[in-house]
């Protein structure tokens, strides 16, 4: 008898983490659809009902470790286990001068973009161990790339800051220390390319259907899968 999968996203009220958890619903798997605001999230769980998708609307502050810690166990009263985890919250932090940025501007944006996916994971970590098949799937950015950002092609088109580059580039490492820590878990990340979300007040040139696909792809890798890598919807890309 073939299982559902059973899959998390987080920060998925808008863009790419709901159509994420669209996308996966559409495929029939359960899931969760995690949201910092409970009143967003349960809206776009309405309209996802409403295209005949069930998915589960979820309150999880990755922030908040006392959320953090709530919403696992809500998922493990419900589902028992969990399949895939897609660590997609994010914001953008300010956008300064290097030079005049403070330590103090930084927090908020580390918070939620590297200590955010530590948090989930450790949490979830015991439920994920439940699945035959666990994975987890980093939601990473061109920007945290080193050889992207050092490339001379780049150099007049990144306005040079330090907030979300690094912690791109701080959860690109976590992504390669997880794989190697976590053998029985295939562990990658993902660019998702510029893709037009309110993240970048929808500049993008890519659509939140092309930013997804490797998200979705790397999601429903088998146990034979890759781990510790950097993909895009093209392949691997470098760090």
């Amino acid at each position: 008898m073939r299982t559902t999968t059973i899959a998390l996203v987080t920060g998925a009220n808008k863009g790419l983490g709901r159509e994420t958890a669209r996308r996966l619903a559409e495929s029939g798997w359960e899931v969760f659809l995690a949201a910092r605001d409970s009143a967003r999230g349960t809206k776009a769980v309405t309209e996802l009902a409403a295209q005949g998708l069930r998915v589960h609307p979820l309150a999880l502050d990755v922030t908040s470790q006392d959320s953090v810690d709530a919403a696992a166990a809500t998922v493990r009263a419900i589902a028992g286990r969990l399949d895939v985890l897609i660590n997609n919250a994010a914001i953008a932090g300010p956008s300064m001068d290097p030079a005049r940025t403070r330590a103090e501007d930084l927090r908020e944006i580390f918070e939620t973009n590297v200590f955010g996916p530590i948090r989930v994971l450790n949490a979830f970590l015991p439920l994920l161990r439940a699945s035959g098949q666990p994975r987890v799937v980093m939601v990473s950015s061109g920007m945290g790339s080193i050889a992207t950002l050092t490339d001379p092609r780049w150099k007049d088109l990144v306005r040079p800051t330090l907030g979300y580059p690094t912690t791109k580039a701080a959860l690109n490492m976590l992504t390669t220390v997880y794989a190697a820590a976590l053998p029985d878990i295939r562990v990658n990340a993902v660019d998702p390319g510029y893709t037009a979300t309110d993240l970048n007040g929808h500049s993008g040139f890519q659509s939140v259907s092309e930013g997804t696909a490797a998200i979705v792809e790397l999601a429903g890798i088998g146990p034979d899968g890759p781990t510790g890598g950097f993909f895009d919807r093209n392949g691997a890309v470098p760090w």
